[in-house]
């Protein structure tokens, strides 16, 4: 059953029902096993984390800045901070030091929590730069403080502060006082495009946003949820404010590079993810494939091709199998599909929503043809995360983005720009009011940047605005479009497409740089160097032939007509990527100029 507590008492609501049942797991890597703590613990935590920011004199209101990768401790510092009807702030824990001291001092925070080493020397550093802040508190009790350091302490001493609960009745008292347009967090956009902007996110709108998506989907206390998504991301953390209101338990991954490792041994049911973990997912079977024998092959092609007929013909469409489909799905679901599904750890599966970026159609039938549940969405921060989802009893049609969330309000202005309304959407960007004007229009309407339509009931995205290229002859260029037909290349592993005021369509091209390098020793091609293999004539022929196959649905002047293979790939590190992993074009033209002139000289 859902709990509609407010978040400044939804942990200790549920403690009452749950008591000693697992509400969170996190892998302890010293031992290589996975711990518990009981709801009843989990609220006793929060409970020590909002006495403890009283003792430290935290404000209602007041900005509290989260800067870990995703931790138990993370969420007791959240729910502790709602509990005093302060704001939560959680920054990636990839963050650069410019980008630390940007949003502490935007948000005048006093009092940072930090995770791993990394995160304790990015803050320490900038410490003196910002003049607001008091003290950080460790998570980690391996960090290595600076000898210097007279400003922070272990996470275990701050709950030491808390301990005998003696602010209980002036924390009951906030709690109580909680109002819907009380801010609750204020999440920092990465952006593919232009400066941070504070998203702010209220009671109203979470309280709006968890109800909206459970009567859609089908989660349950019984679900295991792995959190593999970063908190900092409103896709993760809302979806995670909305199992724990449901009562399922959270298997918190610390480590994004282990989650391979991590779903074997969770096992769990439910996992929200972005694209590109289904793509790695696709192009490993693929390559498994590839790499199996004749008999081997054909079994698995066959199993993908009954589960695509099973699956996307008749069941996402609401229609009926014929039963000799179905009797060959089932054989196929209990042999092939179920040791596939073992092999990823996905075995428990219900449903697995996928949004943050375009998923590409290939991939979505793959992923449903494996008997796996993708429940496709659309969301920004913006929108509490959810704007439109896959409902689980209704028709699915693959490459839609499915059906918009009840009290939401949508219509399609200028270049088919989505516009949006209602209790989930933010109403302003923090101490940005310029930018907050130019959002909204005289009736309301959220101007979202992205472009769509909607057909027979579900939202289909084409672009993002500021994404479309016009080449120097007119000729507009939907990137995401030609990108996504890419990925299904197991050669392939990510394309960024170059047009803007050029006379054509190229690309920068991220190889699979272990199959490149097979293919070369395969046919005799020499290399030295990862770099040199790159620039081989031969081996970027071999690509582009790749692509031309993939490009013959595009007119003429949108398909790529030359391509660099890149070396290394694109990363966080050069800002590159978002945290999300979407690339930001206008960094990559800058930081790739010289490859891209290249490509245009006559």
């Amino acid at each position: 059953m859902l709990n509609k507590s407010p978040l400044s008492v939804l942990i200790h609501e549920q403690a009452k029902v749950y008591g000693e049942k697992t509400a969170l797991r996190y892998r302890d890597y010293a031992t290589a096993t996975w711990r518990d703590i009981s709801w009843r613990e989990f609220s006793r935590r929060v409970s020590l984390v909002s006495n403890a920011l009283l003792k430290y004199g935290v404000a209602e209101q007041e900005n509290i800045a989260v800067f870990s990768q995703n931790k138990p401790e993370s969420l007791c510092v959240d729910f502790g901070t709602y509990g005093i009807r302060a704001v939560s702030i959680p920054f990636y824990a990839t963050s650069s030091e410019a980008q630390v001291k940007y949003m502490v001092n935007d948000a005048v925070v006093r009092f940072v929590f930090v995770g791993e080493q990394y995160q304790y020397d990015t803050a320490f550093r900038v410490f003196k730069m910002c003049p607001t802040l008091e003290r950080l508190i460790i998570f980690d009790h391996a960090v290595e403080r600076n000898p210097q350091d007279q400003v922070s302490i272990y996470f275990d001493d701050f709950l030491k502060e808390g301990e005998g609960l003696p602010f209980a009745d002036e924390v009951a008292r906030r709690s109580a006082a909680v109002q819907p347009d009380d801010l609750v967090n204020i999440l920092y956009t990465s952006g593919t495009t232009g400066v941070s902007k504070g998203v702010t996110l209220t009671y109203r709108m979470y309280a709006a946003a968890i109800p909206a998506n459970d009567r859609v989907m089908d989660l349950s206390e019984d679900d295991v949820i792995m959190n593999f998504l970063p908190f900092t991301h409103v896709f993760e953390r809302a979806w995670s404010y909305w199992c724990l209101s449901r009562g399922a338990q959270l298997a918190i991954n610390l480590r994004p590079q282990d989650i391979q490792m991590t779903l074997r041994e969770v096992h769990p049911t439910c996992m929200a993810a972005v694209p590109r973990f289904w793509e790695k997912v696709y192009t490993g079977v693929q390559e498994k494939i590839a790499q199996s024998s004749t008999m081997q092959r054909r079994l698995m092609l066959d199993a993908l091709a009954v589960g695509k007929r099973y699956n996307v013909d008749y069941k996402l469409r609401g229609l009926v199998p014929p039963l000799q489909l179905k009797l060959q799905y089932k054989f196929f679901e209990k042999t092939v599909i179920a040791l596939l599904k073992k092999t990823l750890g996905l075995e428990r599966g219900n449903f697995f929503p996928t949004a943050g970026s375009f998923i590409p159609p290939a991939i979505e039938e793959f992923v449903h043809s494996c008997g796996i549940r993708m429940t496709a969405g659309y969301g920004m921060t913006e929108t509490t995360a959810t704007v439109s989802c896959d409902w689980h009893h209704a028709p699915k049609t693959i490459g839609s983005v499915g059906r918009v969330l009840e009290g939401i309000e949508i219509k399609f202005g200028e270049q088919n720009e989505i516009l949006l309304r209602g209790d989930t959407i933010t109403k302003q960007y923090y101490r940005k009011a310029e930018i907050t004007a130019q959002s909204y229009d005289a009736e309301g309407w959220f101007h979202t940047g992205d472009c769509g339509y909607l057909k027979n009931g579900e939202l289909y995205l084409t672009d993002r605005i500021k994404d479309l290229f016009k080449t120097s002859n007119g000729k507009y260029i939907s990137p995401q479009a030609l990108e996504s037909k890419f990925v299904v290349d197991r050669y392939i592993d990510e394309v960024a497409v170059i047009a803007d005021e050029r006379k054509f369509v190229s690309a920068l091209v991220i190889p699979d740089y272990s199959l490149l390098e097979k293919w070369a020793r395969d046919h005799g091609i020499a290399f030295a160097s990862r770099e040199e293999l790159c620039q081989n004539p031969l081996a970027c022929k071999m690509v582009m032939e790749r692509i031309e196959t993939l490009q013959q649905e595009f007119a003429h002047y949108e398909q790529i007509k030359r391509i660099t293979l890149l070396p290394q790939p694109f990363s966080m590190e050069r800002g590159e990527l978002t945290n999300t992993l979407k690339i930001k074009r206008p960094v990559i033209a800058q930081n790739y100029k010289a490859q891209i002139d290249a490509m245009y000289e006559e």
